[in-house]
């Protein structure tokens, strides 16, 4: 009985951690721009991130938006080792654009985590924005 319920505490626990974050794995290694992640905008949340899986480095990294528009504050990039850095966008992005190309200042070092802080844009639908992150290798 107690292995059954210590397996069922481990299996909701990890469905809670995988449902949280999903994490992204970038295995192309050849220079370019690649997909790094993609996620659905909640109308609960305001916050979403990318948790990014492998040694990757990026000289720089791009939002695009799908589907439906969406207003994205800031973002802020977590690197191995800790080192975060904060990039403001202020801007409404519309279905179907995409951010400023966003020069990595710590390029040298794995990417980790990128944070979003969003607000979602009123439309005349009701899909959820989708959001893309692409990195330049």
């Amino acid at each position: 009985m107690k292995k059954y319920l210590l397996s069922l505490a481990v299996m909701l626990f990890t469905a809670t951690v995988i449902n949280a974050q999903k994490p992204e794995v970038v295995t192309e290694k050849s220079p370019g721009w690649h997909k790094i992640g993609e996620a659905k905008v909640s109308f609960k949340t305001e916050k979403d991130q990318f948790i990014i899986l492998g040694a990757d480095r990026f000289k720089s990294i791009q939002v695009k938006v799908k589907d439906s528009p969406v207003h994205i504050d800031d973002m802020v990039i977590q690197y191995q080792g800790g080192l975060k850095e904060t990039v403001s966008i202020r801007s409404d992005l519309g279905a179907g654009t995409e951010s400023r190309e966003i020069g990595l200042k710590n390029s040298s070092a794995e990417l980790r985590k990128v944070s979003f802080v969003y607000k979602t844009v009123p439309a005349n639908t009701t899909q959820k924005a989708t959001l893309e992150l692409w990195g330049l290798k």
